[in-house]
């Protein structure tokens, strides 16, 4: 066995080739995972280069081990903001509670990290580069699965057969929309949209995390260290999604200045920052719940078969459990189908936990009533005086198995 508990002898035969699609987190992890058992790996991306910036993501519980097997758990370590507090306001711009991060997503001071998204993906890429073979600027428009392999056709024309394609495009995947059918199937809309973008840091903020509230509305700002530059979040209750503007950037920022209007603090400026962002991600709350993951040669992995939603905090640890037990599942069993059906059965009593932290999540940033706001709140008030919060037990509710060879 090596040091990350991957067995690398074994089988003659030749190579898997999989594509993969998509280079976010759960695609990188799977490519990463997917060549340590001797797969042939292609990975596609639609974007020119590596995706940079995004929101600072948490990395936890079974997570954790995941990036310690990959070795990449000291350049995490390196890489972790370490947030000092949050601090929650009531609507006239208030202090509510300052506390622990850690205290409101129960994580493990020492254990958990919390990185810039761009930075996991730029450490994940440079295990992989030199493994495996990067298709940027292009996309999968068509999949042809037949009994020998899937005949792929990509977006610049090339035509390539594989013998596995993983779906790892995210929430609005067109590879699941390929195989399984529409997004509305399986999109659970939880009732909230919000908007993402960054601004300047004009309110001198230094590693901490600022949310402001009213009923069935958030806006939070978040310092990443002590930089020039905050991530904004403006975050609201609307109980059917607002399908006329989700591809209309200007109807977007006219819904979040409109709803928005007449709010206190730093809101207005935030609303105004936002009409001058040029990096505004504007989308509904929601999960992604399939029956299953599979379908013939095609499997989906991450946000793609089972995103959470940003109110659990859990993505990106969902990803990369996912793709290893993947990885693991097609490393074990030589039949795709049996592997397939291992990695569903290992994995999803882990997503429905986490899938389950969701009403945790809304109701500690957008409690919808003021008397939620008022018993959020309350519950705030209480944590600053109680002890370090201990791990919530989703987060650890999975045991990694160790990879085994195909035989």
């Amino acid at each position: 066995m090596t040091p990350t508990g991957l067995s690398t002898g074994g089988s003659t035969t030749a190579k898997r080739t999989v594509l993969v699609s998509g280079a976010g987190i759960s695609g990188l992890a799977s490519a990463y995972w997917l060549h340590r058992p001797g797969c042939a790996v292609t990975v596609v991306e639609k974007a020119g280069a590596p995706r940079d910036g995004g929101y600072p993501i948490d990395v936890r519980g079974t997570a954790t081990e995941v990036v310690r097997r990959m070795g990449i758990l000291p350049h995490l370590r390196d890489a972790h903001i370490d947030s000092r507090r949050c601090t929650f306001l009531d609507a006239d711009g208030r202090e509510v509670a300052s506390l622990s991060p850690r205290a409101v997503a129960g994580g493990v001071e020492g254990q958990d990290l919390e990185v810039r998204r761009g930075d996991l993906a730029a450490i994940l890429y440079a295990r992989v580069r030199d493994d495996v073979a990067f298709l940027f600027g292009d996309s999968v428009d068509t999949l042809d699965q037949s009994g020998q392999g899937v005949d792929v056709t990509f977006r610049s024309g090339r035509r390539r057969t594989f013998d596995l394609v993983v779906g790892a495009d995210g929430t609005h995947s067109r590879t699941r929309e390929s195989v399984f059918g529409p997004e509305e199937q399986f999109h659970r809309c939880l009732g909230y949209c919000f908007a993402l973008f960054t601004m300047p840091n004009t309110p001198g903020l230094s590693r901490e995390v600022m949310v402001w509230n009213a009923p069935g509305r958030a806006a939070a700002l978040y310092a990443v260290g002590d930089k020039d530059e905050l991530h904004a979040l403006l975050a609201f209750h609307r109980p059917q999604p607002p399908v006329e503007v989700l591809r209309s950037p200007g109807a977007q920022r006219e819904l979040v200045a409109t709803v928005f209007a007449g709010a206190g603090w730093e809101v207005p400026g935030m609303v105004d920052a936002m009409g001058d962002a040029d990096d505004l991600f504007f989308d509904t709350a929601g999960q992604i719940r399939m029956p299953r993951w599979s379908s013939g040669r095609v499997a989906l992995v991450g946000d793609a078969a089972y995103a959470p939603s940003f109110l659990t905090g859990q993505g990106t640890s969902l990803a990369l459990v996912g793709a290893y037990m993947l990885a693991d599942a097609l490393a074990t069993h030589r039949d795709h189908t049996a592997a397939f059906a291992a990695y569903e059965n290992g994995v999803r009593p882990f997503v429905a936990l986490n899938q389950a932290l969701v009403g945790d999540g809304a109701a500690t940033l957008l409690p919808l009533t003021a008397r939620a706001l008022e018993q959020r709140d309350t519950r705030l008030r209480s944590l600053v005086t109680l002890p370090a919060a201990t791990a919530r037990p989703a987060h650890s509710a999975l045991v990694l198995p160790d990879f085994t060879p195909v035989r």
